[in-house]
């Protein structure tokens, strides 16, 4: 007989929310996005107006961080205004950027306190990145602004995803370890979204194993999940629903008890392929992984 998972009794307030405010992007990462994101694609059902009403009730509940991200976030029509609104809320933002092309008053905002940026890079040539992204020139728009970014001396954390066979990650590491960026995070493709293909429904083992314990995500869509992978796992709508509700639900509850238990440690600060809490080892490899990626 099975026996479903025992619900926590206490609403689970995350202390860090993911913000996917649109699933438009000038990349087309045909092998592992996962929100299938393109340059076809829409900002979803919620507006600049609802984002903000987020935001707010976000801040209420006692959440302390926030990430953009898509699709490529900055390509929201209100994405410097969401921005701002988090700013003044007191909320920490965390952008998380293609760095495909950055706008002259982004540059500005990114340099504001409490903001911080991250991208994600995939090799160290030309024909390596931009075979992942889909793009030719992506490569080589990426690394200059990254390159500016650190000039600037704006915070830049960035993500390398082992996708392709022969993609050179490591070396990636080494190039961006030379241009001063020394947060940087491996991981391993997920089969979830684009790299789900063939291998049928998701499945949790893909997950570290902390999503809802200290983080959440709501998507382009209003569909509130315990991060941007756990898309299969719909927690909750906050079109017209306050976020406080969603929370407090039962299906909440049960969505995150349904979850694998992972390691024991918390999950860090900025769940991700960007998250450098373990000294920018990262800490959000899924949960049954036993080796890191750059060791298999």
């Amino acid at each position: 007989m099975t026996i479903a998972p025992e619900a926590p009794t206490t609403p689970l307030i995350p202390s860090f929310l993911e913000l996917e405010i649109t699933r438009r992007c000038q990349l087309t990462c045909a092998s592992h996005c996962y929100a299938k994101a393109g340059p076809t694609q829409g900002h979803g059902v919620l507006n600049g107006k609802d984002w903000k009403r987020v935001i707010s009730e976000a801040a209420a509940l006692g959440v302390r961080k926030i990430q953009l991200i898509g699709g490529e976030p900055t390509l929201h029509p209100d994405f410097a205004e969401l921005v701002e609104h988090a700013l003044t809320e007191g909320l920490g933002v965390h952008v998380y950027s293609n760095l495909y092309r950055v706008r002259a008053e982004h540059w500005e905002l990114f340099t504001r306190p409490g903001i911080t940026l991250a991208t994600s890079y995939y090799a160290d040539t030309d024909e390596g990145h931009d075979q992942v992204t889909g793009r030719t020139g992506s490569h080589a728009a990426t690394r200059t602004n990254i390159v500016e970014a650190h000039r600037l001396g704006i915070r830049v954390r960035v993500g390398i995803v082992d996708v392709l066979d022969g993609q050179r990650v490591e070396e990636a590491r080494a190039e961006l370890r030379d241009l001063g960026i020394t947060q940087v995070h491996i991981d391993r493709v997920r089969g979830i979204g684009n790299a789900a293909k063939d291998a049928g429904l998701p499945s949790t083992s893909e997950l570290c194993g902390r999503c809802a314990t200290g983080i959440a995500a709501i998507l382009s869509d209003g569909t509130v999940t315990p991060c941007v992978l756990d898309r299969f796992l719909p927690a909750g709508q906050i079109k017209d629903t306050p976020l406080e509700r969603v929370f407090s639900s039962p299906r909440w509850q049960q969505v995150a008890a349904s979850i694998p238990a992972g390691r024991n440690d918390p999950c860090g600060p900025d769940c991700g392929p960007n998250d450098d809490s373990s000294g920018g080892g990262g800490t959000c490899s899924p949960a049954d992984d036993s080796v890191s990626p750059s060791e298999k």
